[in-house]
């Protein structure tokens, strides 16, 4: 009782806006969206959106993480899907910057409802293992109908400049931002961090190739984790299987190459990595297919001896905590998606 009361109290409805919009912490506009599919939570990063700009819709990568953390001694913290990695006032000064929520996951969560990875994970017995209604609900196609229905209704706000729409998403996010370029002619510009152009499941294979060739483990072994990938994507692509275990749906959904989808979208692209990421390890091979179909609006961006989430890796592989680069990541994306002429530039 003292978290709802707690909750209640930090927001507020504005008239302003012809219908229940909350404002959330006095720095972002909550939306609420009803759907066939679901309720659509979304924020507009900006306590009183009047100003007119473009969107700038970020996309977040995989699990339910909430929008919001609410700590028991700090109290409300924003994070948006990963926004809080990055400088994202920047975006703000020219863009209304929008974050969707993840389905079936509240906008704000108490840590108590946290694992220990901060995602939420609802009725779940397993504290590891999201919820059935999260699962079912944790497919592509169900995360571009979501953006879909958020852009269309922002589009007839008064403070929404209707002539540009840059939309970035890292990971997961990614295949979702490319999808929903394909099919949402407003796009204008297409950001892709850390996202694996050529599907989801080949990088187990890959990590245990990877494996080996590090001395971890016999090429036997790796034969067998090859071999129990084949089988498991197998019964992700088998309908009869997928009803008994929705999570097989999200593989199925995200391991379908987007390299056809990508290289139809004929507006600027800017596709950023890190080069120790082996979830973005194919991306390399990316520009190939450009120069074969006599394409110029691709820009390659790399972060040399950088992970999937841009921290420096050490000798041992493992990641540097000190050492982050998100914001230099955003800035170059942000100072690329302002510039009016795009150029094929491969770093």
């Amino acid at each position: 009782m003292k978290f709802i009361l707690f909750i209640c109290l930090l927001f507020a409805t504005q008239a302003i806006f012809g219908q229940n919009i909350r404002v959330v912490n006095n720095e972002s506009s909550l939306f609420e969206l009803e759907n066939p599919n679901g309720k659509i939570d979304f924020l507009v990063i900006d306590p009183d959106p009047q100003i007119k700009k473009p969107l700038f819709l970020f996309c977040q990568g995989s699990l339910p993480l909430p929008l919001y953390f609410n700590y028991k001694k700090e109290g409300l913290n924003l994070f948006g899907g990963g926004l809080t990695n990055f400088n994202y006032q920047d975006i703000i000064k020219s863009y209304h910057l929008v974050v969707i929520s993840m389905p079936e996951t509240p906008v704000i969560v108490d840590e108590s409802q946290l694992n220990d990875s901060y995602w939420y994970y609802g009725d779940s017995k397993d504290k590891n293992i999201p919820s059935i209604a999260y699962q079912k609900a944790d497919y592509l196609d169900n995360y571009v109908d979501r953006a879909v229905a958020v852009l269309d209704y922002l589009s007839g706000k008064p403070w929404v400049d209707n002539s540009q729409l840059v939309v970035f998403g890292h990971s997961q996010g990614g295949h979702v931002a490319c999808k929903l370029a394909y099919r949402y002619k407003k796009v204008c510009k297409l950001g892709l961090s850390g996202t694996n152009i050529f599907g989801r499941i080949d990088q187990d294979i890959r990590q245990a190739k990877r494996d080996v060739q590090k001395g971890k483990i016999s090429w036997q072994q790796a034969a067998q984790k090859i071999e129990q990938t084949y089988a498991f994507y197998k019964d992700a692509n088998n309908p009869e299987k997928s009803k008994n275990n929705p999570n097989l749906r999200s593989w199925q959904s995200f391991s379908q190459p987007a390299i056809d989808e990508l290289l139809a979208f004929n507006k600027p692209i800017y596709l950023v990595f890190g080069t120790e990421d082996i979830v973005s390890e194919l991306n390399d091979l990316v520009p190939l297919y450009f120069i074969k179909n006599q394409k110029s609006n691709l820009t390659i961006k790399r972060y040399y001896n950088q992970d999937h989430n841009y921290f420096e890796v050490q000798n041992d592989g493992r990641p540097d905590y000190n050492k982050p680069h998100w914001n230099e990541v955003m800035d170059g994306f942000l100072a690329w998606a302002l510039e009016s002429n795009q150029t094929v530039n491969n770093n």
